[in-house]
């Protein structure tokens, strides 16, 4: 099942995000740094708890890729559940900054790059190859079809990766032939899309 997935008129939320906990694995409870910085939206907790309920059998020792970081909140939570390793990029430095020292202060070792997440992976060589990547960002942006074609194109993800795509629920965009709709839901104006990957044709 692929096409088109839904597209909202601008949106600007200016409520400051609150903060974010880690919910599941060996750092549950553990609060991360949000700072205040405009569009910062971070992932309802609802679909949170959904997209590690549908990556439970495939997440312990995952190399992770969170695209657009932001609060770090996908990438940390990964870690959290037995990922082997975890890379951020995020271009806005005082978020990549919170993210590294959340990172330290949880004793996790995730890699963060501050970066232009579609110049990273239209320039770059990849950092190897992912099995879980997170694609979230501001809406505003409209970025979800450009990321995922260079991530499906430029030798990014592993085979029958997972891919997991965040919207505005009537966003529309054009996913790759190959990406197949693994698990959706939808959270207030926001939806949640896992996507598996089919391994490329010889």
């Amino acid at each position: 099942m692929h096409g088109g997935i839904a597209m909202n008129q601008h949106r600007h939320d200016t409520r400051p995000p609150g903060h974010v906990r880690i919910i599941g694995g060996r750092l549950r409870g553990s609060r991360l740094s949000v700072p205040a910085a405009p569009g910062l939206r971070p992932t309802p907790q609802r679909l949170r708890q959904s997209l590690f309920d549908w990556l439970a059998p495939v997440i312990a020792g995952a190399r992770v890729l969170d695209a657009f970081a932001g609060t770090g909140a996908l990438g940390i939570e990964a870690l959290s559940r037995g990922a082997a390793s975890a890379m951020f990029f995020e271009r806005e430095p005082a978020q990549a900054a919170a993210i590294e020292a959340d990172l330290d202060r949880l004793h996790q070792a995730g890699a963060v790059r501050r970066t232009d997440t579609l110049r990273e992976l239209a320039a770059q060589e990849p950092h190897g190859r992912f099995d879980v990547v997170f694609v979230d960002p501001p809406f505003d942006a409209a970025a979800w079809g450009p990321t995922a074609a260079l991530l499906d194109a430029n030798g990014w993800l592993a085979d029958h990766a997972f891919v997991y795509v965040e919207q505005g629920n009537s966003d529309e965009w054009t996913p790759p032939a190959r990406w197949g709709i693994h698990r959706s839901r939808e959270a207030g104006a926001v939806r949640g899309t896992l996507f598996r990957i089919a391994a490329p044709e010889a």
